[in-house]
């Protein structure tokens, strides 16, 4: 068997997630062989002995999940919160492997979400150099004037960094409101709204339609799907991992 890095080793036991792991390993709370480990060794989960708190690890190759949720607004991008909030995974029932949410949407977004236990493709779906485009619909208070959307449109900074363009939609307006179909090639903290607080927007509504080629199409708000596999090789095909 070829070796893989501590932290996969660990989230793949389904003791926790790979950050956690990372900030375990960090601590000196994990060791190989009986030696303290240093955070990027690698292992052989069939030669070495990890051990949590001189507890021994034991390796589970997971069976991978992979979902889809209409996730409604309310609800938090987690698997825990110490504040009693609601999240995500709270609506997933019948569903007995650890996942995690990939990527996040904020309290009051709505929209598609993608949740796996599969670590590799979720690091790669949330890395830069494999980011999907992901549309949004975006209703925002009263029209949209050309200034409003020569400022959408361009080169903003937000939080000292420089965005990738947004393709920008302008759909119908009415007395509540514009919609709004905004494209982004990457997912920086609250950007839309970020973005529309510059162009002295308000955001109303705000929900992702799509990732990629993975539509959210009639899937209600609240509810969830598996993917199907041609869903999953699209994902892994689009960040390069082997199908």
């Amino acid at each position: 068997m070829e070796e893989i890095r501590l932290q996969k080793f660990i989230a793949d036991s389904g003791l926790m997630s790979r950050r956690a792991a990372e900030e375990e390993i960090k601590k000196g709370n994990v060791s190989v062989n009986g030696h303290v480990a240093e955070l990027g060794c690698k292992i052989n989960p069939r030669r070495d002995t990890v051990s949590y708190k001189n507890q021994k690890i034991f390796y589970k190759k997971p069976d991978y999940v992979y979902i889809m949720m209409n996730k409604p607004r309310g609800y938090l991008c987690s698997t825990y919160d110490d504040r009693g909030r609601k999240c995500v995974t709270d609506l997933i029932n019948g569903v007995d492997e650890r996942i995690f949410p990939v990527g996040r949407l904020d309290l009051i977004s709505e929209g598609m979400l993608l949740l796996t236990n599969d670590g590799e493709l979720k690091n790669r779906l949330t890395h830069p150099r494999y980011s999907l485009p992901k549309v949004y619909r975006v209703k925002v208070g009263g029209s949209v004037t050309e200034e409003q959307y020569n400022i959408l449109t361009s080169p903003l900074t937000i939080d000292g960094y420089e965005i990738k363009p947004v393709t920008v939609n302008v759909g119908e307006t009415d007395e509540s409101g514009t919609v709004l179909k905004m494209t982004l090639l990457e997912g920086r903290n609250r950007q839309i709204r970020k973005m529309c607080e510059a162009a002295n927007l308000t955001v109303k509504r705000l929900s992702r339609i799509s990732i990629g080629n993975l539509k959210l199409n009639n899937l209600p708000v609240g509810k969830w799907r598996f993917l199907e596999d041609e869903e999953v090789a699209y994902l892994k095909k689009a960040t390069k991992m082997k199908v």
